[in-house]
């Protein structure tokens, strides 16, 4: 790979897509043996010294993340259900010296986290709310991850058509990006508290599963009436947020999911949605993604405009819009915000993933640079500190408005 400095983290990410982990392929079938695949980097430009050792590591360890998410989405639902997903966070925690909380089937329901087990209760494999917790000394903030772990979406009773059903093994891509951002982050020195929280469940169909009509309590508080059964991922996302803020403490909260098809209609197949309740963060997102190759876009975000869509007569709000041309992946991510509250001090940012975590019928472990960049300079690495949004900050006033804003809260 010939590149210039400025652009290796970028590459290296990229290469690790084009390799792929999972098959299931009979060794009759494969045309060739396994083979090992080396990467030579060639550096030029005005700084062409080559890389040194624990930049090498930096790379590796990124696309160990990058592969890690891909092989997670990649596998079916007879191998990854939820009992595997938490399988592979406690390999993740077993590496990284972390024991994971797990709060798992009737437990949720006991302990109020309505979204995650109405959405998961019919399912043979129970739903589970999982957690990493990296909380080293010294720490000045608290950031939390919270990825969307859907296994596999049948969309519950208002159940998917045999054309749009096959490729809902890759509804766990937000929850398979964290994971690998976790994993790759921590080995490169974070120097505050990260926790990585797991929405896991699969939306099943079954003499429990959750009916249109059914009205449930969120770990928020808030009761929701259920219209379409087929938008979970924001259920589960609601009680990971509040989990987040109330359990965790959390300063910064980022969601990552694949929460809509109309993502892609809004932002396109190559750059994710970006949603938040700060003009900082979303210059943040897309200036990260456009330094490690994961690119974003924002959506617009307009309470005031679009939370009506959820009106219920029975309840808080409904769990599906009204009107599905209306802002249908700003609404979505509304519906998760106000869980927290519009009015939480807090940053919130919500990533939409769901046309950039696959090419064709292969994963691409999508998330996962972006989340390293986004969160650069919270890391002891020096490539991650290059391509996170406060190294990469420009000399224009918005710039500079936005350095200021970094160096109070340390992150971007």
């Amino acid at each position: 790979m010939v590149c210039e400095r400025s652009d290796i983290f970028a590459s290296a990410c990229a290469i690790s897509r084009a390799f792929p982990v999972f098959s299931r392929r009979s060794l009759a079938s494969r045309r060739t043996e396994k083979k090992r695949v080396t990467v030579e980097f060639m550096i030029v430009g005005a700084d062409s010294s080559p890389l040194e050792p624990n930049e090498l590591e930096c790379l590796s360890n990124a696309a160990d993340g990058v592969r890690l998410a891909a092989r997670i989405v990649d596998t079916p639902c007879n191998e990854m259900n939820t009992d595997h997903f938490l399988d592979e966070i406690k390999a993740v925690g077993a590496e990284l010296g972390i024991t994971p909380v797990i709060i798992r089937g009737e437990e949720l329901k006991h302990k109020g986290f309505g979204g995650i087990y109405g959405v998961g209760k019919a399912a043979e494999h129970p739903p589970a709310l999982a957690v990493l917790s990296h909380t080293p000394e010294g720490a000045t903030q608290t950031i939390a991850w919270v990825g969307k772990g859907i296994v596999y979406d049948t969309g519950g009773l208002s159940i998917k058509g045999k054309t749009t059903m096959p490729g809902m093994k890759r509804d766990c891509g937000g929850a398979a990006a964290v994971l690998g951002a976790f994993k790759a982050t921590i080995k490169r020195g974070f120097k505050d508290n990260l926790h990585a929280v797991f929405c896991l469940a699969e939306n099943s169909v079954g003499p429990t599963a959750t009916r249109p009509d059914d009205i449930h309590t969120l770990y928020s508080g808030k009761t929701v009436e259920i219209n379409n059964t087929d938008a979970e991922g924001r259920l589960v996302l609601a009680d990971g947020v509040v989990y987040a803020c109330k359990d965790l403490s959390a300063d910064i909260i980022l969601d990552m999911a694949t929460l809509t098809g109309a993502q892609g209609i809004s932002t396109g197949k190559y750059h994710a949605a970006v949603m938040t309740n700060s003009n900082q963060w979303e210059a943040a997102c897309v200036r990260a993604g456009r330094s490690s190759g994961d690119l974003a876009h924002p959506l617009v975000y307009c309470p005031e405009m679009h939370f009506s869509e959820f009106t219920s007569a029975m309840a808080d709000m409904k769990n599906s819009v009204a009107d599905r041309e209306n802002a249908q992946s700003s609404c979505a991510g509304l519906f998760i915000a106000s869980h927290l509250g519009f009015d939480w001090s807090g940053v919130w940012v919500h990533i939409d993933i769901a046309s950039p975590v696959h090419a064709g019928e292969r994963a691409t472990g999508f998330g996962v640079a972006l989340l390293l960049a986004l969160f650069g300079q919270a890391s002891d690495d020096s490539i991650l500190n290059q391509v996170s949004p406060l190294g990469a900050a420009s000399s224009s006033a918005p710039g500079e408005a936005m350095e200021r804003d970094c160096k109070r809260r340390r992150l971007v």
